[in-house]
């Protein structure tokens, strides 16, 4: 067998949250977006002395559990992975990944399976759309990445994971600025003027904000811009719409410079009776309601307590520090973000909670400033996990409970260990589905002190 080759496979296993394994003359064969018990045709696309990989050119026969799908981009679009597995399966792969990563930590664990999400379509609060097009010198394209591209993007006109405000809007301003001619930025001469449209809207609330996302290479004409939008029919409350410029090379949504076009660049959302305003650039979590069982087992695994201060780190705009104020004396919470910092201390304000303190910084630095003593330790780091160099200084701390959320379960076989070598027993651990019918799944873990850990924090 040798690159290029074409070759009949069958995937008798699949390794969450995108490749199945096939076997052919006795080697192992890995087949992104393939899942079990598909019959396809397969392209050897690498092959090297541990590892073989194949590309799907075409599906023969369909896994026999396998379902219509809700979307007409599923072919395509590299949003929704699990699309046409049925839910109740999809909850099963989700949880046995997350069973197998904690239990090969900590073999003891009491593992409590899966919450399914509330909602599973029509459930993303914020969806952050690309400008592009669908093939090279093609018309104007506006929405997700192609599956395994880099370049072309999808226009997902009928998404599902969202509702028909979100489409209903990328549609209008993709035929703006079709008519328009405009261009799109090129992420490889970096030249052009369309980037991103980011949209968020309240579950709760039903609040709207459109923020476009452009180069500096152009120029928008605001009332022509602003007039499309406002004069839809939305199911929803259109409470602002900004235009933010950004130069940076990267391909990621940030701002040089933010101009306020209509109403007010912040929406309002409610979770567990607290409200929240969210501003542009803020962390929220993109499943409103999924959230709400996310922190119901965050405060489960609080217990009963009045008296404890709570750190939150990686706080975003402190949602888990306000839900988990009234079972604790003080809650402190860390965020790199500047403006989820602000916004966290004015959402504490407008909750009327005042037993919660933000601290604006890096996490590795600004754990060494304090100079409370923790009894409980939450923990929502970034997908990549904790910093090594930060692990160590939240683990001196010497607190007797923390409690770590996982975007990305696979950082904890990282980051786990070293909690149980400092003597900390990892205890509970449940998964809670946050993304129907996409690749993420997020692991909430409890660990409890069963040792003596270091003060030295230095």
């Amino acid at each position: 067998m040798k690159k290029g080759d074409m070759i009949n496979l069958t995937i008798k296993e699949y390794k969450f949250p995108n490749k199945g394994i096939g076997y052919f003359d006795n080697q192992k064969i890995t087949v992104k977006n393939s899942l079990p018990e598909q019959e396809l045709t397969v392209e050897i696309v690498k092959k090297r002395k541990n590892r073989i990989e194949g590309k799907i050119k075409k599906i023969l026969t369909r896994a026999p559990y396998e379902i219509i799908p809700h979307c007409n981009h599923t072919d395509k679009c590299g949003g929704c992975l699990l699309q046409t597995i049925p839910y109740d399966r999809q909850l099963q792969i989700k949880s046995q990944y997350v069973q197998d990563i904690v239990e090969k930590i900590a073999p003891e664990i009491q593992y409590e399976g899966i919450i399914p999400s509330p909602k599973i379509l029509a459930y993303r609060n914020k969806m952050e759309f690309s400008f592009g097009d669908e093939f090279k010198d093609g018309p104007l394209s506006l929405g997700l990445h192609e599956r395994g591209k880099f370049y072309e993007i999808v226009t997902t006109d009928t998404c599902k994971i969202v509702d028909s405000d979100f489409t209903q809007i990328l549609q209008v301003i993709l035929s703006y600025f079709q008519r328009n001619r405009a261009s799109f930025y090129h992420k490889k001469s970096h030249e052009g003027f369309l980037r991103h449209l980011v949209i968020r809207k309240g579950e709760t609330t039903g609040d709207i904000l459109v923020n476009l996302v452009t180069s500096s290479q152009g120029t928008l004409n605001e009332n022509e811009f602003v007039d499309a939008l406002t004069s839809l029919e939305l199911i929803g409350n259109l409470r602002g719409i900004i235009h933010t410029i950004n130069d940076a090379l990267a391909d990621v949504v940030q701002s040089d410079e933010m101009r306020i076009l209509y109403g007010n660049p912040i929406i309002r959302e409610e979770i567990l009776g607290l409200k929240f305003d969210i501003s542009p650039y803020s962390f929220f979590q993109t499943n409103s309601s999924g959230a709400e069982k996310l922190y119901e087992v965050i405060r489960r695994y609080i217990g009963n307590t009045k008296d404890k201060t709570i750190f939150d780190l990686y706080s975003g705009t402190g949602t888990i520090a306000q839900i988990v104020s009234p079972v604790c004396h003080k809650v402190i919470g860390i965020e790199i973000v500047t403006e989820a910092v602000q916004k966290a201390k004015e959402n504490a304000t407008l909750n009327g909670i005042n037993n919660c303190e933000f601290i604006a910084g890096d996490v590795l630095e600004k754990v060494g400033e304090i100079q409370d003593v923790p009894d409980i330790i939450i923990l929502d780091p970034p997908r990549s996990g904790i910093h090594p160099k930060a692990i160590s200084k939240i683990i001196n701390f010497n607190p007797q409970i923390f409690i770590y959320v996982s975007c990305n379960p696979d950082a904890l076989l990282v980051d786990l260990p070293v909690f149980i070598e400092a003597g900390y027993e990892v205890e509970k651990a449940v998964a809670v589905d946050m993304f129907p019918m996409a690749g993420h799944v997020e692991a909430i873990i409890l660990m409890t002190r069963c040792g003596t850990v270091s003060k030295n924090r230095d």
